[in-house]
C-alpha cells in the first residue's frame, strides 16, 4: 500500500546509503601509499628496461707512422706554437701534440705522442698521407747534430746548455706558407700583438680540423682566403697595411713557395728575400721551422742580439754585428746555438716596463 502524497514515509523501511567520494588529494595519497607498499621487484618490472648508449667510436687515422727516436717533443715542436691560444696547435692532457695543417694535398690533422722509445704519428684528412710521410722530419728525428757537440765543447755556457737539452732537435715541417704568414705578422710589433692577430684570423677564416681533433683546433685559411680579407678587417685584427700587403703578395705565390720545401734552407732564404716586404729576419724565422735551417740566424730581431751578447759576454745592448761576431765560431749551427742560449741563459735585464698591447677591434 503506497503512502499518500504529502504524508511522512514509514519508519520501518530501510534508508538507502549514499556513495561517499574521496577528495582528489586523498586519492593521490592513497595511490602513493599503495606504491610504497608494492614490492621493489614488482615496481621495477613495470618499468621499461633502460638501453645502454654505446660510446662514440673514434675514427681510425687515415695514415700512421712509427719512428724510433730520442727527441724531446715538447721542446722541439714548441717553436710551431704561435702563442698559448694558437688554434692550430694543442697540447692534450695525455701529452699528445695535435696540429692542424694545410698541406699541398689539402687540410690535415696530425697527432704526435711518445710511446716508450717510439714516436707514434697519426693523421686524418686529405693531407694525412703527406703529413705521415714527413713525420720523421716534422718531429726533428732527421736533424743531424754533426760537429755541433765539438764546436760547443770549449764554451762553458753552450756546453752546459747542450748537456741540459741533449734531445733538442730542429723540426722541418715542409710547410713554407704556414710558417711564413705568422713571421710576417710578427714584423715590427710585439709578440703578443702578432699572436693575437694570428689567433683571430685563423679562428674567423679557418676551418675545423678533420678527424677526432680537439674541438677548437682549426686549419689555417687557404691562400685564396688570405688574399680576399678586406683592409678594414686587417686593421681590426691589428695588422697594418704594409704587413697585410706583404701577406697578400706572398700567398699569390703560394704554389711556388711550397715547392721550395724540398730545397735547402739557404736557397729558400734567398728566394724568399726576392719578395718585397720579406727580409732576412722573416726568411730566417720561416726556414727555421719549414726547413730546420740550423744556421738561419734571425738578424734584425729587437731582442735576440741583446740576449746573446749579454749571455756570452755580459755586455748590454749588443747589436747584430756583435751577435754575428760572437756566434761565428758555431757556423753552420748559429741558430741552434742561439736557441740553446735562449733556453738556458738569462737575458739582459729590462730598464722599462713592457709596452701595452693596443686594441684596434673597435676603431
Amino acid at each position: 500500500m503506497s503512502p499518500d502524497p504529502g504524508s511522512d514515509p514509514p519508519t520501518d523501511l530501510p534508508i538507502p546509503k549514499q556513495k561517499q567520494t574521496r577528495p582528489v588529494a586523498h586519492r593521490a595519497a592513497a595511490v602513493t601509499a599503495a606504491a610504497r607498499t608494492t614490492p621493489a621487484p614488482a615496481r621495477a618490472s613495470a618499468q621499461a628496461p633502460a638501453r645502454a648508449v654505446p660510446p662514440a667510436r673514434t675514427p681510425p687515422p687515415d695514415a700512421t707512422e712509427s719512428i724510433v727516436c730520442d727527441v724531446d717533443l715538447l721542446l722541439s715542436l714548441g717553436v710551431l706554437r704561435r702563442g698559448p691560444g694558437d688554434p692550430t696547435y694543442r697540447l692534450a692532457l695525455d701529452g699528445a701534440i695535435w696540429r692542424a695543417c694545410l698541406t699541398p694535398e689539402g687540410p690535415g690533422t696530425v697527432r704526435v705522442h711518445r710511446n716508450g722509445p717510439r714516436v707514434e704519428i697519426a693523421a686524418w684528412g686529405p693531407g694525412a698521407a703527406w703529413l705521415a710521410k714527413r713525420g720523421a722530419a716534422m718531429v726533428g728525428a732527421d736533424d743531424e747534430l754533426g760537429d755541433f757537440p765539438a764546436l760547443v765543447a770549449g764554451h762553458p755556457l753552450l756546453a752546459e746548455a747542450h748537456r741540459r737539452h741533449p734531445r733538442l732537435r730542429l723540426v722541418r715541417t715542409g710547410l713554407v706558407v704556414q710558417s711564413l704568414i705568422p713571421a710576417i705578422l710578427e714584423q715590427r710589433v710585439t709578440t703578443a700583438e702578432a699572436f693575437r692577430a694570428w689567433r683571430r684570423i685563423v679562428e674567423r677564416h679557418g676551418e675545423p680540423a678533420p678527424g677526432p681533433a680537439p674541438r677548437e683546433l682549426r686549419v689555417p685559411p687557404p691562400p685564396r682566403v688570405w688574399a680576399t680579407i678586406p683592409s678594414w678587417e686587417w686593421h681590426r685584427h691589428g695588422v697594418d697595411g704594409k704587413r697585410a700587403t706583404t701577406i697578400i703578395r706572398a700567398v699569390r705565390l703560394a704554389s711556388a713557395l711550397e715547392r721550395t720545401g724540398d730545397l735547402s734552407g739557404e736557397e729558400t732564404v734567398q728566394r724568399l728575400c726576392t719578395i718585397p716586404g720579406i727580409g732576412i729576419w722573416t726568411a730566417a724565422e720561416t726556414t727555421q721551422r719549414s726547413h730546420g735551417h740550423a744556421d738561419a740566424l734571425s738578424v734584425g730581431d729587437l731582442h735576440l742580439s741583446k740576449h746573446v751578447g749579454y749571455a756570452l759576454t755580459g755586455e748590454r745592448d749588443a747589436d747584430d754585428a756583435r751577435m754575428l761576431e760572437l756566434l761565428e765560431p758555431f757556423r753552420p749551427h748559429r741558430h741552434r746555438a742561439a736557441r740553446l742560449i735562449l733556453l738556458t741563459a738569462p737575458g739582459q735585464p729590462r730598464r722599462t716596463p713592457r709596452a701595452p698591447v693596443p686594441e684596434h677591434r673597435w676603431h
